[in-house]
C-alpha cells in the first residue's frame, strides 16, 4: 500500500465513533464536577500507584477514558489521532479486533507505567529516608534537583535560601525541609495518570507497521514509518531525560507501542 494517506472525509467507524463520544462525555463530566462542585473524578478513575490509598484495580481500564481538564489539548490531540489513524485500522481489521487491540494496548501501557512508577516510588522512598535520617545539604540537593521540591509541591520557599540554611545546620530550615520531603513522598504516591495516549501510541505503531510506505502530508509528503519512528524515538529520549517539570507519562506511550508490536507479531504468526 503506497498511497498518500489523508483523513477520509467524515468517515468514522463504529468503535471509533463510540470512543469519541464516550471520551468526550467523560471529559465534560470531569470538567463540570471539578469546576462546579470541586470534585476530582480522577481520584476514583485515574490510574494511581498500587500502594496509594486511591488505587483501584478498575483504573487500569478507566484511566483510558479520562483526560486533563485544564484545556482541550490533551483530549483533542488524542481523539484526533484516534480518528486520523484508527479509522483505517478498524476498517481493515473489523470492529471487534480493533477494540480488542485498543484496550490491550491501553492496559499494556498502564502495566508498563505501573512498573516504572513502582521503581520510581521505591527510589524516592530511599532518597527521602536518606535525608530524613541524615538531613545534610547533599541529601536535600539530591531530592531538590530531581523533583524540584518548590515546583512540584507548589510552595513558595526560597530554595537557594533553604539550601544555604540547611548547609548551616539551621534547625528551623531542616524541620521545614523534612515537612517538604514528607509531603513530596505523599504527593508522588498519589499522583494520577490519565489519558488514552498509551492506546493511541499503539495505534500509531500499528499503522506504521502495517502501512509503512504510505504518505502523510505535513508541509510535504513523508512516509508513515518515518513519522511514527521519530515520534517513538522522541518518547524514548524524553523518558531517558525525564525532569521534574515533565508530567507526561512517556513510558506509557512506549508501553502502548510495545504491546502493539507484540500483538501484531502474534497475529501475523497465527496467519502463517
Amino acid at each position: 500500500m503506497n498511497n498518500a494517506f489523508r483523513p477520509r472525509g467524515f468517515h468514522i467507524p463504529t468503535v471509533i465513533k463510540n470512543l469519541l463520544i464516550i471520551n468526550g462525555l467523560v471529559w465534560l463530566i470531569q470538567v463540570t464536577l471539578i469546576y462546579r462542585f470541586n470534585y476530582n473524578l480522577s481520584d476514583l478513575f485515574a490510574l494511581h500507584y498500587w500502594k496509594s490509598d486511591l488505587f483501584r484495580p478498575w483504573q487500569f481500564v478507566t484511566h483510558l477514558f479520562m483526560h486533563d481538564t485544564t484545556g482541550v489539548g490533551h483530549i483533542g490531540m488524542n481523539m484526533l489521532t484516534l480518528w486520523f489513524f484508527g479509522s483505517t485500522l478498524e476498517d481493515y481489521w473489523g470492529s471487534k479486533r480493533f477494540l480488542l487491540f485498543y484496550l490491550i494496548c491501553g492496559m499494556g501501557a498502564a502495566f508498563c507505567y505501573m512498573g516504572w512508577l513502582t521503581y520510581d516510588n521505591i527510589k524516592l522512598t530511599h532518597e527521602a529516608e536518606a535525608f530524613l535520617n541524615n538531613p545534610t545539604l547533599n541529601n536535600f540537593v539530591i531530592l531538590d534537583n530531581r523533583y524540584d521540591l518548590g515546583l512540584l509541591l507548589q510552595n513558595y520557599y526560597n530554595m537557594s535560601g533553604m539550601r544555604e540554611a540547611i548547609g548551616n545546620h539551621d534547625p528551623a530550615a531542616i524541620s521545614i525541609a523534612k515537612d517538604l520531603v514528607y509531603n513530596l513522598v505523599a504527593a508522588y504516591r498519589d499522583m494520577p495518570m490519565v489519558g488514552a495516549s498509551g492506546a493511541i501510541y499503539g495505534i500509531l505503531f500499528a499503522f506504521g507497521y502495517m502501512f509503512p510506505n504510505d504518505y502523510i502530508y505535513l508541509f510535504f509528503p513523508v512516509k508513515v514509518k518515518y513519522v511514527v519512528g521519530i515520534m517513538i524515538a522522541m518518547e524514548l529520549v524524553h523518558q531517558l531525560q525525564s525532569t521534574s517539570g515533565d508530567n507526561v507519562a512517556h513510558v506509557a506511550h512506549l508501553g502502548g507501542a510495545l504491546f502493539a508490536f507484540l500483538l501484531l507479531r502474534n497475529w501475523n504468526r497465527k496467519l502463517l
